[in-house]
């Protein structure tokens, strides 16, 4: 067996793993999902996942970017990995503290008159904390035992799990179910921890001149990072601030609805990423035409979806959350036509990589966010958590398709997605 053989092997068991753990994961998380939400009741599960749009706006700025570019870095300086590592690890763990102090004002300032609420965001926030640690997770990918972190991944979810039931079995408050964010984070980091170790990963240090080089490199990805939470979790927050946290409770569930499937398009996109990459400098013609196979089945794929949820929406909502939750069954069939277009702005992502186009994410998000904030103010006081979902559909397709046109350099990545939605030369 040559080398590529062994390297295409190791990817197939690596890629093989990750999306084994994500479907054992999904499957754990919707049904404990739904036993806690219908526990909680609109109103409380709305507040907790009010808490999880803060965590995932200031996830995105924990991050730095660095997970996009330290895989890189491994490759390129493989005798710097210690310190690539130590250096990520206690920058990352530098923006978490301030990211957890932003957190705190700006909800004693937007809910003054709710404690509940800032007690519960607080707690959901202590998870950024842990967060950093995933660090290691790029380590393990570097060295194809991704088999390592979906252990420890599953582990971590079958922990949480048995502590909601136990949550649920005791009939504890809100203030418990909002501390469950962080006990998934911390029960990964210590897995995590422990595999590095086991496994002789490299000493853990920290460098200025290291840091300032992963900064450099992902300074384009904090940015669009940044812009991509702010108009994906707007929705949610101006929910809470316009209308009440039950709104947002109804909202948060149609949402969940439509991501419970949402691992097969991940999957379909990482199994053609890596042959886009590799076309781009062999052969041109088969390289766009990948590309818009892969819109195509993005985009059609998410359109049957969509249309089963717009024509079962009612029954699947009354089914799985209970009555209490029907108004979101209206929203349902609003966000679900989200999808298509959300995922087509993933798959475009092998095309930027392969055209190095990254820096105009921050132009075409940026105006996403505008868009999207201008859209939900107009429309939430109107229609409530339906107008939401209508301003992020929206949104979703002006960042897709028609922000793309406003850049001469984007024009032919616009091009190939429209060709790929009207079936034009995908064979």
């Amino acid at each position: 067996m040559n080398l590529k053989e062994i390297i295409k092997n190791k990817e197939i068991k690596n890629a093989g793993w990750l999306i084994s753990g994500r479907i054992v994961q999904m499957i754990m998380s919707f049904f404990v999902g739904i036993l806690t939400a219908r526990y909680l009741g609109p109103s409380n599960y709305g507040l907790i996942s009010y808490g999880g749009a803060y965590v995932s706006f200031f996830t995105s700025l924990c991050t730095l970017g660095i997970n996009s570019v330290i895989i890189k870095d491994f490759v390129e300086n493989p005798s710097e990995q210690g310190e690539a590592i130590g250096s990520s690890l206690l920058m990352r763990l530098i923006s978490s503290i301030l990211s957890i102090l932003m957190i705190l004002g700006i909800v004693l300032i937007l809910d003054k008159d709710d404690p509940l609420s800032v007690i519960v965001v607080f707690l959901c926030s202590l998870g950024t904390l842990f967060n950093v640690f995933d660090t290691f997770n790029y380590w393990f990918q570097y060295q194809y035992k991704s088999k390592i972190t979906s252990i420890a991944t599953l582990c971590a979810y079958i922990i949480t799990s048995i502590y909601r039931i136990i949550l649920l079995i005791l009939g504890l408050n809100v203030k418990w179910f909002a501390f469950a964010t962080s006990v998934d984070y911390i029960v990964i980091a210590i897995f995590l921890i422990i595999a590095y170790k086991k496994y002789n990963g490299s000493k853990l240090k920290f460098s200025i001149k290291k840091s300032k080089s992963l900064l450099k490199l992902s300074y384009n990805y904090i940015l669009s990072s940044i812009m991509v939470s702010l108009y994906g979790q707007t929705d949610k927050l101006m929910i809470k601030q316009i209308l009440n946290e039950t709104e947002v409770g109804y909202y948060a569930t149609a949402t969940a609805i439509c991501a419970m499937w949402t691992f097969v398009l991940q999957a379909i996109i990482d199994s053609l990423y890596p042959t886009i990459l590799k076309l781009k400098n062999v052969d041109q013609k088969s390289y766009e035409k990948k590309n818009k196979q892969l819109y195509a089945l993005v985009f059609y794929i998410s359109l049957f979806v969509s249309l089963i949820f717009l024509t079962l929406g009612d029954f699947i909502v009354k089914y799985l959350y209970g009555e209490s939750y029907m108004a979101s069954a209206d929203i349902l069939k609003v966000v679900t036509f989200y999808t298509a277009f959300s995922y087509l702005g993933v798959a475009r992502n092998a095309w930027i990589v392969s055209e190095n186009k990254q820096k105009y994410l921050k132009y075409m998000y940026g105006s996403a966010v505008i868009i999207n904030i201008g859209l939900n103010a107009l429309m939430i006081p109107l229609i409530g958590g339906v107008g939401a979902a209508i301003a992020s559909l929206i949104t979703q397709i002006f960042t897709s398709i028609v922000l793309p046109l406003f850049f001469k350099e984007m024009r032919p990545n616009a091009k190939l997605i429209i060709d790929a939605i009207i079936l034009k030369n995908i064979k």
